[in-house]
């Protein structure tokens, strides 16, 4: 049965009556701003959704509370799901604004199936009412609104030709040892060809260190060794269609679980192969959707003119960003797009938010073009920051050098730094979920662990100023 709030005692009021003096400032700003029913109710509507009947049946589940208390705790330090288990169990601090009291905590793997369950269309609410929670607070009013792009890398490797076909082979013969288990290895066992692609894949990585070494040989080896494994990852397939029958209900549901796995990882395996042949032996290297991981396949190649890094392997996602460190919004995009593109669905985004066009709006060079300056204007912002591509007239010039053009790309440079800090203080410089979603979801709750850090420290500095 899902519960919003939790109705176990505090420990404070029971072992310390002054343990208010233990809670570090920040977080006690932020565990005010969680004291909001519509942050609950939005948790507790998903998690009742998981199962029709759990409003009024069932054992008592985790509160909904706890569930967004002990998640934004996690993305607020950047910890890792058993980390967070630890802390909150041994600090009466983290604890108490888990709002856990004196009942048991959540184990680490109870918290990660309750957070799959919170999809991005739930993350995506949230964000809303923490920004509506700064527009209440007046920490900010939407006066001005800037924008720019940055890239979440997924958890992957870096993608070589090599390292994708002994992946493919390695997860291809990991799934297909797992049905032999279960249905059986007939006739012809599933041969385990790692050792071979091993060597192959280390033998290629001695050649590419050499002046002039024979990669195509080594390729060529690999290459076969895979279409190999494929091949018999197809004989399985048929094998456990005619076998399937004679398993119990449950076993049929494991194997049906795998032969999709199996299935899936097939496909992209020959994805692999063929993108492997067109570079090595044809020389293209420009192969549409590219497969850059097995394990996250919707991982993009992204360059973003970096020095130290010139590639990056993820997500292109856009930050827009109010007064006072509030992101307003974030997209993460499905595939790459120019960032001009952006432009006018941010200015839309930002109406939908704060009820008004931004005074004005600040970006690079990048999003500038004549028909968003001109969407902007017509959407009424009276200052539009677009620093014009290409040679300039006279008149541009003159227009760009005014002071309050000079002093609203000033402001723009901040975005840069609201990026740093949220990569740096919320870790969202790579993604430790997995899937689309679970980008999605990461990118979400470090945003929301941002506003609610930045709407906590303009509401003291307020306090403060207060007579």
């Amino acid at each position: 049965m899902v519960r919003g709030r939790n109705c176990k005692r505090s420990l404070f009021e029971v072992l310390l009556p002054d343990g208010d003096k233990l809670w570090p400032e920040d977080l006690r700003r932020v565990d005010a701003l969680l004291d909001d029913e519509q942050l609950v109710e939005q948790v507790a509507e998903a998690l009742r959704s998981r199962w029709p009947q759990s409003r009024r049946r069932g054992r008592p589940g985790t509160p909904a509370e706890v569930v967004l208390r002990m998640l934004l705790l996690k993305h607020l330090y950047g910890w890792s799901y058993d980390v967070l288990e630890q802390e909150v169990r041994a600090n009466l601090v983290y604890r108490e604004f888990a709002r856990v009291g004196d009942a048991a905590v959540p184990d680490a793997k109870t918290i990660l199936k309750i957070a799959r369950s919170l999809g991005p269309e739930v993350i995506e609410g949230l964000h809303r009412r923490v920004v509506e929670l700064a527009i209440l607070h007046d920490v900010s009013r939407g006066r001005r609104m800037r924008i720019d792009t940055t890239v979440v890398e997924t958890n992957v490797h870096y993608p070589t030709d090599s390292s994708l076909l002994a992946d493919g082979v390695r997860v291809l013969t990991r799934i297909a040892k797992r049905i032999e288990e279960l249905v059986g290895a007939g006739r012809r066992q599933f041969r385990d060809r790692l050792r071979s692609v091993g060597r192959c894949y280390f033998s290629i990585l001695q050649q590419a260190r050499r002046p002039g070494g024979d990669l195509k040989s080594g390729y060529r080896r690999l290459l076969g060794i895979t279409r190999a494994v494929v091949r018999d990852a197809e004989t399985m397939s048929r094998r456990v269609a005619q076998r399937r029958r004679l398993l119990a209900e449950k076993s049929q549901r494991t194997v049906d679980r795998l032969t999709e796995k199996l299935r899936t990882t097939r496909t992209l395996v020959g994805r692999v192969i063929e993108q492997t042949r067109q570079r090595v032996f044809a020389g293209d290297t420009r192969v549409p959707d590219k497969v850059l991981s097995l394990f996250e396949p919707h991982t993009e190649a992204i360059r973003k003119g970096k020095v130290v890094k010139p590639t990056e392997f993820g997500k292109l996602v856009a930050i827009q960003e109010a007064e006072n460190g509030i992101i307003s919004a974030y997209t993460v995009c499905e595939k790459r797009p120019a960032d001009r593109t952006l432009w006018e669905p941010a200015l839309e985004a930002h109406e939908q938010c704060f009820g008004r066009a931004p005074y004005l709006v600040a970006a690079d060079r990048g999003f500038w073009s004549t028909a968003n300056e001109q969407a902007a204007v017509d959407r009424g912002v009276r200052r539009v920051v677009l620093p014009r591509v290409g040679s300039k007239s006279a008149a541009r010039r003159k227009h760009e050098r005014q002071r309050w053009f000079r002093r609203g790309q000033r402001w723009r440079v901040g975005s840069e730094g609201r990026i740093s800090v949220i990569k740096r203080r919320h870790k969202l410089d790579r993604c430790l979920y997995h899937g689309e979603d679970g980008v999605q979801r990461w990118v979400g709750l470090g945003v929301i662990a941002n506003n609610l850090l930045s709407t906590a420290a303009q509401v003291a500095q307020v306090t403060a100023r207060a007579p």
